[in-house]
């Protein structure tokens, strides 16, 4: 078949770039024009405004759903610099959220958040939005900036002196790209509590001030960290009975990051495992998930054995069966996360299924040996899985 005949050749080809490829494609960098994608839009500067307050040593961030359909969102960090990047030759803020590549340091380092594991969120939100303006509070000094659909209107103005440092950015996102955008406040409160868990000490106020009632606002901070959260996990399916909660944090350089692991048998029947990278869900699971099952299934066979509840000729505890009465939270944070698919939805990290698998393998089959009464009912249940249909 001849490009004549088809019509196709050279010509028809487009090349998009920056926001207009952005604009025109909007779904494959927020994952949709729906619910999700608002929300994603709103995500990637959370993340951004937690990086700043961790790394800039303060710890809260506030966000204000406001009555014109805006979101605001204030964090407490050192401001983010206006000063003139290298290299694009305008300032360091603008860069920032005008160009898709652009990323600071601190996106690299886990003892931050960064939860959009590749640096062009902010870029992002700014292009789909239809008005952004960024407020900095910097030695001493505020200074505004507007932006419309990802452009800047104006340079960087003084605005007078500041009392104290941080970034605020208030977006509207834009009519013309998504189904809706109208924020749901409890799917945000349940975003910011997960957010609180996975970062013991983080204060997080979200506030909507919507309503013609006034202002609805909750604040969210939380010390147990992983093991609080699979408590409250546990408390929202209804098991009231106090579970042993088995949880513990490592770091291993061989996945160049750490893990924090919490889990519990309850008596749901169900199992509820919650996975997440750099303090992203990872909603298809990934190698950090599949470690811990693995490792719950090494540990069980190895205890399960040793206590003649196995025979050599039964076969090895399946690592897809030991989810009964299973509640788990595996947050893995790394320097170099690879996510599988361009939702970022699933962890790919090869070494990160080796080294959570040999952690929770390791501490699961000390505490089954501590505690031969739980053991009994835990090893128990995990087997009856495992009797044929």
């Amino acid at each position: 078949m001849s490009a004549e005949s088809t019509g196709y050749d050279a010509v028809r080809i487009t090349v998009l770039e920056g926001r207009e490829a952005v604009r025109k494609r909007p779904g494959m960098y927020v994952g949709s024009t729906g619910v999700r994608g608002l929300h994603r839009l709103l995500l990637n500067e959370l993340g951004r405004a937690v990086n700043a307050s961790l790394a800039g040593g303060g710890g809260r961030v506030e966000v204000t759903l406001t009555p014109d359909g805006g979101v605001r969102v204030t964090d407490d960090g050192a401001g983010t610099p206006f000063e003139e990047c290298e290299d694009t030759g305008r300032p360091g803020l603008e860069t920032l959220l005008t160009e898709l590549f652009a990323g600071t340091r601190e996106q690299h380092d886990r003892r931050t958040v960064f939860m959009a594991p590749r640096p062009l969120a902010l870029s992002i939100t700014n292009t789909l939005s239809s008005r952004l303006t960024a407020e900095v509070r910097r030695e001493g000094v505020r200074r505004v900036q507007e932006f419309a659909r990802g452009v800047a209107l104006s340079p960087p103005t003084d605005a007078g002196p500041a009392t104290a440092s941080g970034t605020t950015l208030a977006f509207r996102p834009d009519a013309e790209i998504f189904d809706t955008v109208e924020y749901g406040f409890a799917a945000l409160a349940a975003r910011l509590t997960e957010l609180a868990f996975l970062n013991p000490g983080l204060d997080l106020v979200l506030t909507d001030e919507r309503s013609s009632d006034g202002p609805q606002r909750a604040r969210f901070r939380f010390l147990g960290g992983v093991r609080e959260f699979v408590t409250l996990l546990d408390a929202q399916a209804g098991e009231h009975l106090p579970a042993d909660v088995i949880a513990f944090e490592r770091e291993d350089p061989r996945m160049a990051g750490s893990m924090e692991v919490a889990l519990s048998w309850s008596g749901t029947h169900e199992e509820r495992l919650r996975g997440f990278i750099n303090s992203m869900a990872t909603r298809d699971g990934g190698t950090h998930e599949t470690g811990l099952r693995e490792g719950i299934a090494a540990a069980v066979d190895a205890y399960a054995r040793a206590q003649g509840l196995l025979t050599a000729a039964d076969p090895e505890v399946r690592a897809d069966r030991v989810g009964a009465d299973l509640t788990a939270v595996v947050s893995v944070k790394l320097d170099r996360p690879e996510l599988t698919d361009c939702t970022l939805l699933t962890l790919g990290n090869p070494a990160v299924r080796t080294c959570v698998a040999e952690a929770v393998r390791d501490r699961l089959g000390a505490w089954l040996e501590e505690h031969p009464q739980e053991a009994e009912a835990v090893v128990a249940r995990i087997l009856r899985a495992h009797v044929p249909d």
